[in-house]
């Protein structure tokens, strides 16, 4: 598991109170609503320094770990793991 996927599944797995694996749906699994989605936006932007935009809020987008991760490094600019990184690019 990358780092990012860890910081993203670790704040799951503290704000759900149960153990979140990368590809666990949450809300498909009834374990969060659309507050916690409000929460977990805020979570992203802060800890990633990000904006979520309107045309970001899909449900689909947030609904695990590692859609979440994906979502960070389009954002970003974050490499995939073991990509390497081109000099002078």
């Amino acid at each position: 598991m990358n780092d990012i996927t860890s910081q993203i599944t670790g704040f799951l797995s503290a704000a759900l109170r149960r153990q979140v694996e990368p590809d666990d749906d949450y809300f498909a699994q009834g374990l969060a609503d659309s507050l916690f989605a409000l929460e977990l936006v805020t979570f992203i932007e802060s800890r990633f320094a990000l904006t979520v935009q309107v045309e970001d809020l899909d449900l689909d987008r947030f609904s695990t770990a590692n859609r979440i991760t994906e979502f960070v490094r389009c954002k970003t600019g974050a490499p995939e793991p073991g990509e390497a990184h081109a000099e002078g690019s």
